[in-house]
């Protein structure tokens, strides 16, 4: 079993920064990363990381960074020049591969981008 903590969201003019965190524990994880959904709209993939490997949404290149502290099995998501449409709540993820994988989802955090 995982257990994931969020931490870092709020209220921020377009423009400005938010950096969210997500701390880990309970298992080894492979992979983290970060989802959002926005009022009326699925849950979308904003980004992963896994062995110093990276992805990104396109609507997020060059704006957000994922990065992981191993040691503490912690992801972040630095998020610069926000804008309105990052409006989200914010899920961490994390996969762990063993016997089979298995996905765990944090509790959310919101993040709102006013005009």
């Amino acid at each position: 079993q995982v257990q994931l903590v969020e931490s870092g969201g709020g209220l921020v003019q377009a423009g400005g920064s938010l950096r969210l965190s997500c701390a880990g524990s309970g298992s080894i994880i492979n992979v983290m990363g970060w989802y959002r959904q926005a009022p009326g709209k699925q849950r979308e993939l904003v980004a992963l990381i896994s062995s110093g490997s990276t992805k990104y949404a396109d609507s997020v290149k060059g704006r957000f960074t994922i990065s992981r502290d191993n040691a503490k099995n912690t992801v972040y998501l630095q998020m610069n020049s926000l804008k309105p449409e990052d409006t989200a709540v914010y899920y961490c993820n994390a996969v762990t591969i063993g016997r089979s994988i298995q996905n765990y989802w944090g509790q959310g955090t919101q993040v709102t981008v006013s005009s």
